[in-house]
């Protein structure tokens, strides 16, 4: 299950957070993606010590938690989008189809022309098209 998907600025700046759980966890959740944000730098600053290619955006699973899996993706224009599951055995083409369908979410969300871009994206049309696509993963990963 999805507690918390994030999309995160070229400079670190949070542009969309969403968690799916009790307000108790939004705050940790909250802590959980920004400490993924040092993981995310450090694989992409040290391609040859911790795995994916220059071209490769999937970035797999950044760090298990006792409770969390985290899993990052990196955009050509250095946008970092982060999930934060509960479930302990996620396979990575799922989490590869929920990046790619939320990449393409994300990029309506952008083209919008009232979008300021690097301003948090306040697009409720984004927030349906998200909580869509988490839904979807639930199902898909259940069967």
């Amino acid at each position: 299950m999805i507690v918390c998907v994030a999309v995160v600025g070229h400079q670190n700046n949070p542009l969309y957070i969403q968690s799916f759980t009790e307000a108790d966890d939004a705050l940790k959740l909250h802590h959980i993606v920004h400490c993924s944000l040092d993981v995310i730098d450090e694989r992409v600053n040290n391609p040859k010590k911790s795995g994916p290619l220059l071209n490769e955006t999937f970035l797999g699973l950044l760090y298990p938690t006792e409770n969390y899996k985290v899993y990052g993706y990196l955009t050509n224009t250095k946008v970092k989008f982060i999930l934060v599951t509960t479930d302990l055995d996620v396979k990575d083409a799922d989490v590869r189809n929920f990046f790619r369908r939320f990449h393409a979410a994300y990029g309506d969300a952008v083209s919008n022309p009232f979008h300021v871009p690097g301003k948090k994206i306040t697009s409720r049309t984004f927030a349906e098209s998200v909580s869509t696509i988490v839904k979807a993963f639930g199902l898909s990963s259940a069967g």
